[in-house]
């Protein structure tokens, strides 16, 4: 895999050229890198705007706007903690509290190790088994502090 010091315009393009043609090719666009890269580089920024005739205001704030895009490298394990109403209802935020001492870190963060990128999501659709987290992509229902005590124990082995 390239580092993001490496993904120099030549290979941007490269990586996304059956894309630059399209209209509304942004947001795919800032997917794909993110799906290679597991982030957005801002280096990489002025480049897509200018491909893609924009200004880097309008490529940055695309970026910013949405939670899902990250303009740093996640840890090998990314873990989503759903803050949203029925999860809330359920002990999310006791439980919120409990990982973020667990692992050290706070929301948007990734540990010393880099290991482990801790971020809020906003509804998982699993209202029904509350609180729920989302462990790289897999989704965990009716999460206790034992149960994550647990999880975390199994990727750190893993």
């Amino acid at each position: 895999m390239q580092t993001s010091d490496q993904l120099i315009p030549d290979s941007f393009k490269a990586l996304c050229a059956d894309l630059l043609g399209q209209p509304g090719a942004l947001l795919p666009i800032l997917h794909r890198l993110q799906g290679k890269l597991g982030f957005i580089p801002q280096a990489l920024l002025p480049t897509i705007a200018k491909e893609l005739n924009l200004s880097r205001a309008e490529v940055h704030g695309v970026v910013s706007f949405y939670h899902d895009f990250r303009d740093h490298r996640p840890g090998k394990h990314v873990i989503k903690i759903c803050q949203a109403e029925a999860c809330q209802a359920m002990g999310s935020e006791s439980l919120t509290q409990h990982i973020k001492i667990k692992l050290g870190i706070d929301m948007h963060a990734t540990d010393k190790n880099g290991d482990f990128t801790l971020e809020p999501t906003y509804c998982l659709g699993n209202c029904a088994l509350s609180p729920a987290i989302m462990i790289d992509g897999a989704l965990c229902g009716r999460v206790t502090a034992q149960r994550f005590d647990q999880l975390a124990r199994e990727l750190a082995e893993s």
